[in-house]
């Protein structure tokens, strides 16, 4: 049984009968099917689907974002704001996806050579509950326009969102069978990777999860890509606008309760100006709004369930314990949901909790450092490698720094954040592979070299 839960009240919202052992082979035959088809398609007619699946999203968005608010807890503004981002991603590969996957003629000395891009088959997305209609579209409208298909193995948390994403695109007019949900539990997702009617998996989740997945891939010779944990710096130079670096700062760390990968986690600062950057910061973290994720002026809605309630509380209380200093939240909030208070701790060392381990919910934490090296070396001090943000008036140096900054991207003067024209992704713990952009348009083909020699 896969249950969908309220995390702001803890009501239940619906029962699902997980997919019997049958019904999953149905599916992976129909999308076998169905892909086939598809692929047979110009590229241009599977690109033609997007602007109606994007259509679908926008008149249902009031819909989709009630959905995500209550099934997950993201404040409603944010639900709708995914939405619309799900929308424009469409519209992007659209106008884009032929062009990324079209034959690249290649320079010889004898015939005629070329690069395609053919499909790989269907591919099986493993997706999060975090981002849960965006995670899964942004891999969808690239591999839709290549040609795969697609089963989707959502969070069980979320399933009414899983159903419901099959449903808009069925209704933008994707054929049927080509993407489908499969309702399964994650002990059942070696059987969908080890059966060769899966041609390759796609997983955005935690590392632990990753090198799971990885391995059982890998084990059957399968194409993977992982967009896993982060430990993202926030990098504020002794040159840097306080004022705009400490405002953005909040949403960095704060946006979606704080439950994102790609989430500003460590906010490194140079000592001259660390005083000044946390209060700007706490004060901006005060005037946040904790409550129903459905009220429009929430700001911080409750945590996706119960135990990362504990586990965040629990990096907290023991970071504090080592020397760290509270400055604002640092409890769960009383009465019921799933909540715990926006917190910022200062004066955190390399090796207390919430610097080393993976924060996964609304706490921040500050790291005060004597320059621009050392906050370069800090930042390179964790086992992830996911994006990264660099706050300087010089923007000359600032480029430097950032060719030095191990991470999948940096993003200076600014907070990171994916866009369906830009390659995204990580290295080291945080996974590997990229999408969406042009890279990621490629990422689910056969990049086959075709050459041609005279007639004879």
């Amino acid at each position: 049984m896969i249950t969908s839960t309220n995390p702001a009240t803890g009501a239940v919202l619906a029962h699902y009968d997980e997919h019997t052992d049958a019904e999953v082979d149905c599916a992976l035959a129909a999308a076998v099917a169905a892909q086939r088809a598809w692929a047979q398609q110009p590229i241009a007619a599977r690109a033609a689907v997007l602007p109606a699946i994007a259509r679908v999203l926008r008149e249902r968005r009031g819909a989709y974002a009630h959905m995500i608010s209550t099934e997950m807890g993201k404040p409603l503004g944010e639900a709708r704001a995914e939405i619309e981002k799900c929308a424009s991603t469409c519209e992007h590969y659209a106008q884009h996806g032929p062009a990324y996957l079209a034959d690249t003629d290649v320079a010889s000395n004898a015939g005629h050579s070329y690069v395609a891009y053919d499909p790989l088959g269907v591919v099986l997305a493993i997706m999060p509950w975090n981002y849960p209609f965006w995670q899964f579209i942004r891999f969808a409208a690239p591999v839709l326009v290549a040609g795969n298909g697609a089963i989707l193995k959502h969070a069980n948390n979320v399933p009414q969102c899983a159903l419901a994403l099959q449903q808009a695109l069925l209704d933008g007019g994707v054929p049927a069978g080509l993407v489908t949900t499969v309702l399964v539990d994650a002990s059942r997702v070696k059987a969908l990777i080890d059966d060769p009617r899966i041609a390759a998996v796609t997983l955005t989740g935690s590392t632990a999860v990753g090198k799971l997945v990885a391995a059982q891939a890998g084990n059957v010779l399968k194409k993977q890509v992982l967009e896993l944990g982060g430990s993202d710096a926030f990098i504020v130079l002794a040159d840097a606008d306080i004022g705009a670096a400490a405002k953005t700062a909040v949403k960095a760390r704060f946006g979606n309760t704080g439950q994102s990968c790609i989430s500003s986690k460590r906010f490194i600062v140079e000592d001259a100006v660390a005083d000044a950057f946390v209060a700007a910061f706490a004060e901006h973290t005060r005037a946040l709004v904790v409550g129903d994720p459905l009220d429009a002026a929430t700001n911080i809605g409750p945590l996706a369930r119960a135990s990362l309630v504990a586990e965040l509380d629990s990096q907290v209380q023991r970071s504090i314990a080592a020397g760290a200093i509270l400055v604002t939240g640092g409890a769960r909030r009383e009465g019921p949901g799933c909540y715990y208070l926006p917190t910022i701790l200062d004066h955190v060392t390399p090796a207390m909790a919430v610097a080393v381990e993976e924060t996964f919910g609304p706490a921040a934490a500050v790291l005060r450092v004597k320059n621009a090296d050392a906050a370069v070396a800090l930042a390179n001090a964790t086992e992830f490698g996911l994006g990264a943000a660099i706050w300087s008036g010089d923007v000359v140096r600032a480029r430097q720094l950032a060719r030095r900054v191990e991470a999948g991207a940096v993003f200076i003067n600014g907070m990171v954040a994916s866009d369906a024209r830009l390659p995204f992704g990580g290295i080291k713990q945080s996974g590997y592979g990229r999408e969406p952009g042009e890279a990621g348009a490629r990422e689910f083909t056969n990049t086959k070299t075709i050459w041609i020699g005279p007639a004879r």
